[in-house]
């Protein structure tokens, strides 16, 4: 059952949502797509805190339906690589924004170690159950130094309602111990800030409620009904709470290299030379 939730409400509604938007209007694409990811303030925060400026590579792991690469590429001129294992969700992505999506799991990016001058991950982390897996390897293809933005779905104290299917919320405590072991540094970190402009909800509102008519009898539309349930009880009680945050990625440390002594003497020796690692 897990299993066919996370389809329904990562891949199933994305397909819906695209055509969705395509009834409706492109102006109810981005805040469609970022429904249930990001708000404007928190994507205006993490753009700004990652300095992203033109040209920059940035990599969204997780991207889904791509609203907040877009709304990106849209307002500073990145240019987005989006990873999203699920297909529908990547489809509806190129069709809507017409951006290079990877199908991959975030475990295993089909890129080469430093190819992305930044990346974003937003609300998925909490979605798998190798968080450091994911990290590392987001690690790998990041520049030494360069920005990693965060928006995590974290547990303030047990759960005794029902989570989310496939759902592993951590701690604040646990996750600034995973990206530590992963080569990041936070940076900064905050609570999400306040809710979306009227006008930006009410497009948003309006494709849902064009896929609810269109789908309501559709099992994987209840699945997802479900899961949205689950996650608005939770955050409504205060057992869970989304966390903004912003890390640097860390050079790796080199291995201990032995070197030779360059003279010749009676007793050929070998000193150990260990090279550091600088904090950017």
């Amino acid at each position: 059952m897990t299993a066919l939730a996370m389809v329904a409400e990562f891949d199933d509604v994305a397909g819906w949502t695209a055509d969705a938007v395509e009834l409706l209007g492109e102006r109810h694409a981005v805040p469609a797509a970022c429904r249930g990811s990001a708000s404007p303030a928190a994507l205006a925060w993490l753009a700004e805190a990652c300095e992203l400026a033109p040209g920059m590579r940035l990599l969204d792991v997780g991207a889904g339906v791509g609203g907040p690469a877009a709304w990106a590429a849209e307002r500073f001129g990145v240019r987005p690589i989006l990873i999203e294992p699920m297909p529908a969700a990547g489809r509806a992505a190129a069709r809507l924004f017409g951006l290079p999506v990877i199908a991959a799991d975030g475990r295993e990016i089909p890129l080469r170690p430093a190819a992305a001058d930044a990346a974003w991950c937003l609300g998925v982390l909490c979605t798998v159950r190798d968080k450091a897996a994911v990290l590392r390897e987001i690690h790998r293809v990041l520049k030494p130094g360069a920005s990693l933005g965060l928006s995590v779905v974290v547990a303030r104290g047990p759960q005794v309602l029902q989570v989310p299917d496939g759902n592993h919320f951590p701690t604040c405590r646990e996750l600034d111990a995973l990206l530590e072991g992963a080569g990041f540094e936070v940076l900064e970190q905050l609570d999400q800030p306040g809710r979306a402009p009227l006008s930006w909800s009410r497009r948003a509102d309006q494709v849902a409620a064009l896929v609810a008519r269109r789908h309501r009898a559709d099992p994987a539309y209840a699945l997802a009904a479900r899961q949205g349930e689950r996650f608005a009880r939770l955050f409504a009680t205060g057992q869970i709470a989304v966390r903004l945050i912003h890390a640097v990625s860390r050079p790796a440390v080199q291995p201990l290299e032995e070197t030779c002594a360059p003279r010749t003497v009676r007793t050929s020796s070998c000193t150990s030379s260990t090279s550091r690692s600088r904090r950017s």
